[in-house]
């Protein structure tokens, strides 16, 4: 039998760093992934490849070596599932990726601590519905970043400007108790969309379930889709003006169970008395599931219509 070849080349592991040791010139193309996972915390390699273009197999080979130099990082979470070498590496910024950022005049931002997977669904998300606005040339993003720069001075000197005072109060059916509670409403994340040709703007909080959060609780102290609703009922009477700034907001409820999502509706039909809320949209993401599945990068997540409990579906790409 022929003796394999050496090579001289070995495989590096995607789960530990194994730098070169070798100087790395950095290229536009870095600082504009440094400057992507700056905005979201995590990133799969083919939302980052739709993002900032090229050949999809050199990029994914670069970023191995902006992750094994250090520039970043590959969340630990990612590999407790048992298909996770067969899945899309999800990134986020490292340590010399900051500093790089840093380098150019570019702020670091923040990230608030979160669960792996909530965090990721709410990137994929965000993910697609920004690739989908990218590809429409009659649409622009506005970034939170953006809202945050003309938020009012009192929000800005939050410690958290996603926060929102809320006082809701609710009368249980069964126990005819009436419970109140003061808690911020705290999106996942808020973000807009200007419709160029009419120069006119949306904008819009997300709210990100995988099918963990219950539809009805007996009571205000528990997360459950009753508080949340109840909180958002509250706020459209102006509160994100007030604290925001903003003229509008929608509010996109997104779940991976079609089931929890008809609950959830029927939920808003019955505070309602039917009327239903036309602020309120909803949509299902089953491949968000699971994390042994990765989704898709999909433009569907902006321009498929959302539902609505006793309202007609609502396309957000159109005004």
């Amino acid at each position: 039998m022929t003796p394999t070849p050496q090579t001289g080349f070995s495989r590096r592991s995607r789960l530990h760093r194994k730098a070169t040791g070798k100087p790395l010139a950095l290229s536009p193309r870095d600082l504009e992934v440094f400057k992507l996972l700056n905005r979201y915390r995590y990133l799969r390699s083919t939302f980052i490849h739709l993002f900032v273009g090229g050949y999809k197999v050199a990029l994914i080979k670069r970023l191995g070596i902006l992750y094994h130099d250090g520039y970043l990082d590959r969340p630990k979470q990612q590999w407790q599932v048992i298909n996770a070498r067969y899945m899309p590496a999800v990134y986020e910024l490292g340590r010399k990726g900051e500093q790089a950022l840093r380098a150019v005049g570019v702020a670091v931002t923040n990230m608030p601590s979160q669960q792996f997977s909530h965090a990721l669904m709410i990137c994929d998300i965000l993910g697609s519905i920004e690739l989908g606005i990218k590809a429409d040339p009659r649409l622009r993003l506005i970034s939170w970043g953006e809202i945050v720069a003309k938020l009012p001075a009192a929000t800005k000197a939050q410690r958290n400007p996603l926060e929102l005072p809320c006082n809701i109060s609710f009368t249980f059916p069964r126990s005819k108790t009436t419970h109140r509670l003061s808690k911020p409403l705290i999106p996942d994340a808020v973000f807009g969309i200007e419709y160029k040709p009419s120069k006119s703007f949306r904008f819009f909080a997300l709210e990100a379930d995988r099918n963990n959060e219950p539809v009805f609780r007996n009571n205000l102290s528990q997360t459950s889709y009753l508080r949340k609703i109840l909180q958002y009922r509250e706020i459209a009477k102006g509160a994100y003006k007030s604290n925001w700034g903003l003229p509008n907001l929608l509010v996109l409820n997104v779940t991976t169970s079609q089931r929890h999502m008809t609950n959830i509706i029927k939920l808003v039909n019955d505070l309602t008395g039917s009327k239903g809320a036309s602020y309120l949209l909803f949509k299902t993401m089953p491949s968000l599931s699971s994390l042994e599945r990765a989704p898709l990068p999909d433009a569907l997540m902006l321009t498929d219509p959302w539902q609505r409990a006793g309202h007609s579906s609502f396309e957000i790409h159109k005004l």
